[in-house]
């Protein structure tokens, strides 16, 4: 059992290593990056983030005392310190403190 656990991290740390590394082999410095992917590398993080708002606040209308107010009050505070400081992982990290003390304390 052991064994395939080990085997399972070796080829899943491998194949990570190689996934990441890849892009240097293709995009070495050498050759410019095509203007697709790079307006793609613009555009990707705000879609993701997007994403991610959605799909948290997706069931307020199921349980709006208990998740649903925490979790906008929670949006509204990270969207502010992100404006206020520009740091995407202060403002997850903030976020995400907000809406534990609320569901656990408050609501």
């Amino acid at each position: 059992m052991t064994g395939y656990i080990l085997a399972a991290v070796l080829i899943s740390a491998i194949v990570t290593y190689a996934l990441r590394g890849i892009v240097f082999v293709f995009f070495n410095g050498k050759s410019k990056m095509p203007k697709w992917l790079e307006q793609l590398g613009n555009v990707l993080p705000a879609a993701v983030i997007g994403v991610l708002v959605i799909y948290c606040l997706r069931n307020i209308r199921n349980d709006m005392i208990h998740t649903g107010i925490p979790g906008i009050i929670a949006a509204v505070i990270t969207g502010i310190m992100h404006r206020w400081k520009h740091n995407t992982f202060l403002s997850i990290i903030v976020g995400t403190v907000v809406y534990m003390v609320l569901i656990r304390t408050i609501f």
